[in-house]
């Protein structure tokens, strides 16, 4: 393990009124609390609004940095038909260098499935962007159910397990790469 804690970027992805995203990311973030290699910056898409974004501006600019600066990614994604919300998909197509040889991980929720569905469809786009996913994820079927009013699970063991399954190959992936993008800059 580097000496250095690596930067881990947690994007929520949703900026719908009434959205239950940030209930899950401050369940995630806690979760990082016990692995004391990340350095977390939580990136709220509804806070930085990817749609009024416009190239060359100081709030551009300042995103695009926090996606730079980043080693690794968590998305949090809700499922909206059977797919991933459009202001995150704008958000990731607003850059494309900053993506590339870093990990990412995902943390879905929705109905039954849990947002499997948006997770599998985010895998292909960060294919295309040369960023490498990992296989481990956490998924929250029927999530406004599992949760209690503070934002703590009613069980939270199998969630646990597998934040901690997904920030350990995260973080496997993420030191390899910036050591390896520093050694020998990726030209993807």
């Amino acid at each position: 393990m580097s000496e250095h804690p690596y930067r881990l970027a947690v994007i929520i992805g949703s900026t719908r009124e009434g959205r239950f995203a940030p209930v899950i990311a401050n369940w995630f973030t806690r979760q990082t609390e016990r692995h004391p290699h990340t350095d977390v910056d939580v990136i709220d898409l509804d806070a930085v609004r990817p749609y009024e974004l416009r190239y060359g501006s100081e709030e551009y600019e300042s995103y695009a940095k926090r996606v730079d600066e980043a080693d690794a990614f968590v998305v949090i994604t809700p499922e909206y038909n059977h797919s991933f919300p459009a202001p995150l998909k704008h958000a990731i197509d607003l850059l494309h260098t900053q993506w590339q040889a870093k990990p990412v991980g995902f943390v879905s929720y929705g109905g039954i499935s849990g947002g499997l569905r948006a997770v599998e469809q985010l895998r292909l786009i960060f294919a295309e962007l040369h960023a490498t996913t990992v296989r481990e994820t956490v998924s929250f079927p029927l999530a406004g159910t599992l949760f209690d009013d503070a934002g703590d699970l009613h069980e939270p063991a199998a969630a646990t397990q597998a934040a901690d399954a997904l920030l350990h190959q995260l973080t496997w992936w993420a030191v390899t790469l910036r050591e390896a993008r520093a050694t020998r800059p990726y030209g993807g």
